[in-house]
């Protein structure tokens, strides 16, 4: 007979047959589920004194997730993000307990209470031109290597895709006719393509020459596909060696992530609309999208501000008087 109190038993059912079998969630979203498990048992376990097989549902007390969250954030120095991102996966869990053990629906209703920490909305990098174009340049196109990160950073700044879509593209994703255009898997298995540049097109066919269709298109020193950090790596390393020319990346943090940004408010300022943005870089949503249109709203505004506008000043010198109302009102 099966115990319903040993959280082992509960943790395998949601690991194996909620995420994937009854929500079909991604790939990516089944790992970081999993690897929060991998931290919070042997937290428990340590905790309680107890050996792990044998945690029971309601030994995992909300006092003691709270115990957990604090871990995250004072010994392994997780960011307030990271913590609620774990606590979300803990939330999932416990959600799947109570409504499939009524006697735990109680338990699973105090864990879920506990709330999730307000975190400072992150800012957003993404370089200007001539940032981006010393990027490019920074690759040594004479050799393998260097014709390979040309080639991959090109991809991602035409693109806009997200790393672990860039790694998983393969040569049968691409398409070479007269309007050129590659098939990205975004998340939860939704696809769209994206058109490519005459030049990503040359640059992608010598990559691709003479090779299956079934193969990445991006492949590692060892004839690998390259993997989602082995990109952050290649980006690390090449924006490093771009700030020789350009000093302004010296006070930037730039990732793959930072080049999709760079993607979209180029797009934007070239006249691209919002909608076609969206559909470009996968959003479900276009408040999501509007997030590039705020930014370079923001952008114009400093740059108007640091204008010295002749009109405006003799407007402030004279605030007293009554055409100043008339004036700003034909601004």
């Amino acid at each position: 007979m099966r115990d319903n109190n040993l959280l082992g038993l509960w943790v395998r059912r949601f690991l194996l047959e909620h995420l994937v079998a009854e929500r079909n969630l991604a790939r990516n979203t089944q790992i970081s589920y999993r690897d929060t498990l991998v931290l919070l048992l042997p937290f428990l376990g340590k905790a309680l004194k107890m050996a792990v097989d044998r945690l029971s549902v309601e030994e995992v007390s909300p006092q003691l997730i709270r115990q957990f969250l604090e871990h995250l954030e004072k010994q392994r120095r997780c960011s307030s993000v990271t913590r609620n991102l774990r606590l979300a996966a803990i939330h999932s869990l416990a959600k799947f307990i109570g409504a499939h053990s009524p006697e735990h629906l109680l338990w699973g209703s105090s864990v879920r209470a506990i709330p999730f920490k307000k975190a400072p909305h992150p800012t957003m990098a993404y370089l200007d031109k001539a940032e981006m174009d010393a990027v490019l340049n920074a690759p040594h196109r004479g050799t393998p290597q260097g014709e390979r990160d040309f080639a991959l950073l090109l991809f991602l700044y035409n693109t806009g895709a997200r790393a672990d879509e860039a790694a998983h593209v393969k040569i049968g994703d691409l398409s070479w006719s007269s309007c050129s255009s590659v098939q990205l898997a975004g998340k939860g298995s939704k696809t769209r393509r994206c058109p490519l540049w005459p030049q990503t097109v040359r640059v992608l066919q010598a990559l691709a020459r003479g090779r299956g269709a079934d193969e990445h298109v991006f492949l590692n020193r060892l004839g690998q596909p390259v993997t989602r950090f082995g990109i952050y790596a290649m980006v690390t390393r090449t924006v490093a060696r771009a700030r020789t020319s350009a000093s302004s990346l010296k006070d930037k943090r730039i990732g793959p992530h930072s080049i999709r940004h760079t993607s979209a408010v180029h797009l934007l300022r070239a006249g691209v609309d919002i909608n076609t943005i969206r559909a470009w870089l996968g959003h479900v949503s276009l408040d999501t999208t509007h997030i590039y249109a705020e930014v370079d709203l923001e952008m114009k505004a400093k740059a108007l501000a640091r204008c010295d506008v002749p009109a405006l000043a003799s407007a402030k010198r004279k605030s007293r008087s009554p055409d100043t109302i008339s004036f700003l009102r034909s601004l």
